[in-house]
């Protein structure tokens, strides 16, 4: 019932009540002749009476529910206007006939220059297309949720992006009546979410810059428990991160906590930081050198939470130091060797010239002197070779290749590893009978040979047996073809065999890498058997391996072999004799002036000696007309060698010289400075060679 039936109603209940009280007045007036009952008045006045308490009550809760209503009115009209989203209402065209506070607010008018307006003319032109769309979904689906456009006002006071969710609400013959629009500005959370964006653009950044980093980077609780484990720890270490996310990391890289890591760890605890060097290990067991740098990580009430590490491999570069101090020693030992040499050679010489001088001086001996006396000249010469090839370790000096006896060659070897390898060690040497000759450096193949016999008795500690044996044999196209390095021709094998340790077929390929070594620490450095390939190759040979693990390693030399056989030497041929020459002999050591006089002097020549530089450019001076040839020596007091050259060629250009010395590297100085001699003597020299080279000069 409306207000206005309502109070209708009571109007007539009133004239109803009025109209039968008049004829209640009527019918109690005698005078008037009474046409109805008395009860029935009364009855209605009594049914008019209820209905008119029924109609004040119907009114009272009437004003009740009308006043229950303002209030939801009023509430809705509150939060309509104060809502903090930009409410709209439009008709089906987008006209709009509402709107709230916080939408005239959004878009910078007033609430009432909204009303009437097309809600088009509020977005952004770019997006008006959109926006017909928009309204052809809400009319054909009835709703859109959270859709983008970007709003601003007509006359471009604000400019924003706008979150936007529309409904449909059908009238009473279905359509669409109208269109009720919620939207809101999304510019502080695009920022956010801009803002979010690049923050994660940096972490991925900085994700991908450890991963790249080669340094291993690792988080580790107090527990000592991984927590992080980027790219460069698996690549130095060989885990990947779900194999070792949250294990143990003392027990999986250290293998056993030691007291280092103990004061380490205590270290960055109390101090914050830590750094230095720790022994760890990869995945497949191998021992590596780490500098590492950890830092205490704390969390937001200040205690600490976790270790950050920084690891890097230092391994290669502890090597390189190693083997920097290695070679500065060996350097070291060059030099006191070179000087040691120069000394040796100078006693060697007059030792030589001796053994050869006194059979003639004195022809009638008896053979057990001669012998003695071939026997003196036969070790001073090994002694010679010996110190040349101490000078060829330690300085590098040029190859000489010359035609070399294997079966005297191994024969070599074998007296000195009888001489010095412990007694329980069993040789064996087998050579075939024609084993032939090769071309090669006799001092580099004895290294060759030396360091494969080494390494048998290393292999060996608590004694084996040792074989050395050579053959001859020839190499076909197809054995070739299967062997690196081979090619058809005939070549001499020589084959080492030891029953010790041997190799494991895990490493074996690698043992002809540098400083590879099995050796401990301080007992190999790990060159001897490149230098061995290099040596093998540089000869146009090639080295085979085979080895098992307690039974034994083989070795096999390959050198290219040579047709044809060595003449004795015949170190009784006659020499020439002198025609009475001059020759000035220059060296500090009284000794080999005198053998060399002496030698000179018994074969016709006539000689002078002086003991330094000085010495010998005053004699020549005084004898230039005369002396013929000088033999001067290249490491003399006061002046030496070079000097000297040069101020005797100033006196006289013409001047014939012969340079010596005991050193090889006097030699090499001897062509690197262009000094015109006729010759380098090299010491120790016998008579014959002595001989020989000035009989060349004067020829």
């Amino acid at each position: 019932m409306t207000n206005e039936n309502f109070n209708q109603a009571i109007v007539e209940a009133h004239q109803r009540l009025e109209n039968l009280s008049q004829l209640a007045n009527l019918a109690g007036d005698k005078s008037i002749k009474q046409d109805y009952p008395i009860e029935l008045l009364q009855q209605a006045i009594t049914e008019i009476s209820i209905s008119l308490e029924e109609l004040q009550q119907q009114n009272e809760e009437l004003i009740a529910t009308r006043h229950l209503v303002e209030e939801e009115r009023q509430r809705y009209y509150d939060l309509f206007n104060f809502a903090p989203d930009g409410y709209l209402l439009t008709d089906a065209t987008g006209i709009i006939q509402e709107a709230n506070h916080a939408a005239a607010k959004l878009l910078n008018v007033r609430q009432s220059y909204l009303i009437d307006k097309p809600m088009a003319v509020f977005v952004h032109q770019t997006e008006r297309q959109k926006f017909r769309q928009i309204m052809l979904q809400l009319q054909q689906h009835g709703q859109i949720k959270r859709e983008e456009l970007h709003i601003f006002h007509e006359q471009g006071i604000t400019d924003f992006p706008a979150e936007i969710t529309a409904i449909a609400v059908e009238n009473s013959q279905g359509k669409t009546g109208n269109l009720r629009w919620l939207f809101r500005d999304i510019s502080e959370q695009q920022a956010a979410l801009r803002e979010r964006h690049q923050q994660e653009q940096k972490i991925r950044e900085q994700a991908a810059l450890l991963d790249i980093t080669t340094d291993a980077i690792i988080v580790e609780d107090l527990h000592n428990q991984i927590l992080f484990w980027n790219k460069g720890a698996e690549k130095i270490y060989g885990w990947q991160v779900q194999e070792v996310q949250g294990k143990n990391a003392w027990e999986l890289l250290s293998k056993k906590t030691s007291p280092l890591l103990l004061a380490a760890q205590k270290t960055v605890i109390e101090c914050g930081a830590w750094q230095g060097e720790l022994h760890k290990f990869t995945k497949n067991g191998k021992e590596i050198i780490i500098a590492s740098r950890w830092t205490l990580m704390l969390d937001t009430v200040g205690l600490p939470k976790s270790i950050l590490m920084i690891d890097t491999d230092i391994t290669e570069k502890k090597l390189l130091e190693t083997h920097l101090l290695r070679s500065q020693r060996l350097e070291s030992l060059g030099t006191l060797a070179s000087g040691i040499a120069h000394d040796l050679n100078n006693i060697l010489t007059p030792i030589l010239g001796i053994a050869h001088l006194l059979p003639l001086k004195h022809p009638h001996l008896d053979d057990v002197s001669l012998q003695m006396l071939k026997m003196l000249e036969t070790n001073a010469k090994r002694g010679g070779d010996l110190v040349r090839q101490i000078l060829s370790f330690t300085r590098g000096s040029e190859k000489k290749f010359t035609i070399l006896l294997i079966s005297q060659l191994l024969e070599d070897i074998k007296e000195i590893a009888q001489q010095t390898f412990p007694k329980f060690i069993d040789i064996n040497i087998d050579i075939a009978p024609d084993i032939g000759i090769v071309v090669g450096d006799s001092t580099e193949l004895h290294q060759v040979l030396m360091n494969l016999i080494v390494n048998a008795r290393d292999a060996m500690p608590n004694g084996g047996k040792l074989s050395i044996c050579a053959t001859k044999l020839f190499i076909d196209e197809n054995y070739a073809g299967m062997h690196t390095g081979a090619t058809v021709n005939y070549y001499v094998r020589i084959t080492v065999t030891d029953t010790g340790v041997g190799i494991d077929s895990e490493i074996i390929d690698r043992i002809f890498d540098p400083f590879f070594t099995t050796k401990e620490v301080g007992k190999g450095t790990g060159l001897g058997l490149s230098i061995l390939m290099s040596i093998v190759k540089s000869h146009g040979g090639f080295v085979e391996v085979a080895s098992q693990v307690g039974i034994g390693t083989k070795f096999q030399v390959y050198l290219p072999s040579k047709e044809g056989s060595i003449s004795p030497l015949i170190d009784e041929i006659e020499l020439p004799s002198g025609r009475g020459e001059l020759i000035l002999v220059v060296d500090d050591e009284v000794a080999i002036t005198q053998i060399a006089k002496t030698t000179l002097e018994i074969h016709n020549y006539k000689v002078l000696t002086a003991q330094n530089g000085i010495d010998a450019i005053a004699l020549y001076t005084e004898h230039k007309d005369e002396i013929r040839l000088v033999l001067i020596d290249m490491m003399m007091p006061l002046m030496d060698g070079e000097t000297t050259i040069s101020t005797l060629q100033i006196i006289n250009p013409e001047v014939q010289i012969i340079a010596m010395s005991g050193l090889a590297r006097a030699e090499t100085l001897v062509q690197t400075t262009g000094i015109g001699i006729q010759g380098f003597l090299a010491k120790p020299f016998s008579p014959n060679q002595l001989l020989s080279f000035v009989q060349r000069i004067f020829r």
